[in-house]
């Protein structure tokens, strides 16, 4: 026998929602940069994932690259252990990031990690 299908995600029925900024990663580090402190006082790692996307709609499949904002301690020194190609599962939120660059004022969306941990590669 084949393998069954999994089941999409169901929407909840119409009434109240409860809202939610939640994000689940699972994929492969593509890049890692140094930490940095800001001049606030804060410090700051990133590092870029790359997951698979699934094919949809007769498109082929093909890989998301998100990058990931390492604010707290332990994230930062996870970050910090992980190499390139290291497999990799982070929980957090998605966040819209504001700065200045030469042409005017823009954003990109990243996610901030909660945690952060390395796993067995996709």
């Amino acid at each position: 026998m084949g393998k069954a299908k999994s089941a999409a995600p169901q929407l909840p029925a119409a009434g109240p929602i409860e809202e939610a900024n939640s994000v689940l990663l699972r994929g492969r580090v593509s890049g890692i940069a140094e930490p940095r402190d800001l001049p606030s006082g804060d410090q700051l790692r990133m590092i870029r994932v790359v997951v698979p996307r699934a094919s949809t709609r007769g498109r082929p499949a093909g890989i998301d690259t998100i990058d990931v904002a390492c604010w707290s301690a332990r994230t930062r020194r996870t970050a910090g252990l992980l190499a390139v190609g290291d497999g990799v599962a982070v929980s957090g939120a998605l966040r819209r990031r504001f700065f200045r660059t030469p042409t005017g004022p823009a954003s990109r969306y990243e996610v901030e990690a909660a945690s952060l941990r390395r796993i067995a590669a996709p």
